[in-house]
């Protein structure tokens, strides 16, 4: 399973279960995210902490999915980088755009 699920009251965190997140399951992870925003969810925090690498392609799932959520007044979150992870965030200066945390429970927490 690539994604994981994981419900914590109102907060809904996909685990992205893979070593690099690439074209290949970008479409199913936006997917994903896409119908769990469409069934309500407005707190979501993707948890990338398996993840070694990711292509740009699922950072642009990523984005469509942050601006979606943003747009129904909810918020997606990040947390878990690993340092290629970050290095592309830093490259793409996205770290601007998503709000990430160190550790899963802090992320779930800056909801309240």
């Amino acid at each position: 399973m690539d994604f994981i699920r994981e419900k914590y009251d109102d907060v809904i965190v996909e685990c992205v279960n893979l070593t690099r997140a690439t074209l290949k399951e970008a479409e199913e992870f936006k997917k994903t995210l896409t119908q769990e925003i469409e069934m309500g969810t407005l707190k979501i925090v993707v948890d990338l902490t398996e993840c070694e690498f990711i292509d740009s392609t699922f950072l642009g799932a990523l984005v469509v999915s942050l601006k979606k959520i943003t747009g129904l007044g909810g918020d997606l979150r990040l947390v878990g980088f690993q340092p290629a992870v970050h290095s592309m965030f830093e490259l793409t200066r996205m770290y601007r755009v998503f709000e990430s945390f160190k550790t899963k429970e802090d992320a779930i927490n800056s909801f309240k």
